[in-house]
């Protein structure tokens, strides 16, 4: 079977991250519980933050955020090397700018993902990024982003969310966490 997977708050906790460095950054102590309050991909609102000011604030740390402790989510890494020893096609499709193509594929590589250049997708717009899916003809994906889910409602590949507040209102199957894949693949 063919599987794709977005990476960042899906493979990945991104904003989880992202959210301990701007306390770190902006020496605050913001509670990371208020980041399962937030109803928006951003976060930069709790940090008392304008979206100008969250957007400069991201851009800066993005090498941080990207390549230096951001943690998989637990069972991810070990999900996507079972399908891979059982001979399922893995494809990482990713809305990650262009200039973060590179080291994105060099971090999968080096944190063990099973990795083929021909199945890395990486710089494109949302709308893209839903050619990508449709055109590689996926039986399952897998994205957070509410704006890329909404969009895939009506197609022949099983999507699902990987479950977070900003996602709640997409009226699609939910994965909390990544041992319940086998479940899903059983039914």
């Amino acid at each position: 079977m063919k599987f794709g997977f977005d990476i960042d708050d899906t493979l990945i906790d991104l904003r989880g991250y992202a959210f301990q460095l701007y306390n770190q950054k902006l020496n605050q102590n913001v509670s990371l519980d208020v980041l399962q309050t937030i109803n928006t991909l951003e976060i930069h609102k709790v940090f008392g933050l304008t979206g100008e000011e969250g957007g400069k604030l991201w851009n800066s740390l993005a090498d941080e955020i990207y390549y230096s402790g951001c943690p998989i989510f637990e069972g991810a890494l070990d999900m996507l090397q079972e399908l891979d020893r059982e001979g399922h096609e893995i494809f990482y499709i990713t809305a990650r700018k262009k200039e973060h193509s590179e080291r994105t594929k060099q971090w999968l590589i080096k944190h063990g993902f099973p990795f083929r250049e021909d199945h890395f997708y990486c710089g494109m717009k949302d709308q893209e990024k839903i050619e990508i899916i449709l055109d590689l003809q996926l039986d399952y994906y897998f994205d957070d982003k509410p704006a890329v889910l909404e969009t895939l409602l009506e197609i022949p590949t099983k999507v699902y969310a990987k479950d977070n507040p900003y996602n709640q209102k997409v009226k699609v199957p939910r994965l909390k966490d990544w041992s319940e894949l086998k479940d899903i693949l059983a039914q």
